[in-house]
């Protein structure tokens, strides 16, 4: 019964092993997605930004003239 003992626990240790490594890799895949969201609502913002001063600036040169 030993050998089946022995057979049956790397088995599992196995399985572990390789489900902790699933769980790594969805946890970097997260962390991308998490991270690419967060730039493109950074340039999102930025270009909000840059549209609100051109159109302060034309406002501007209208009140000048």
């Amino acid at each position: 019964m030993g050998f089946m003992d022995d057979a049956k626990d790397t088995a599992q240790t196995a399985g572990r092993k390789a489900g902790e490594a699933w769980e790594d890799t969805k946890d970097r895949i997260d962390d991308k997605v998490d991270e690419m969201k967060a730039e493109s609502e950074v340039k999102k913002a930025e270009a909000e930004r840059d549209s609100v001063e051109a159109k302060n600036e034309a406002n501007e040169r209208m009140r000048e003239n």
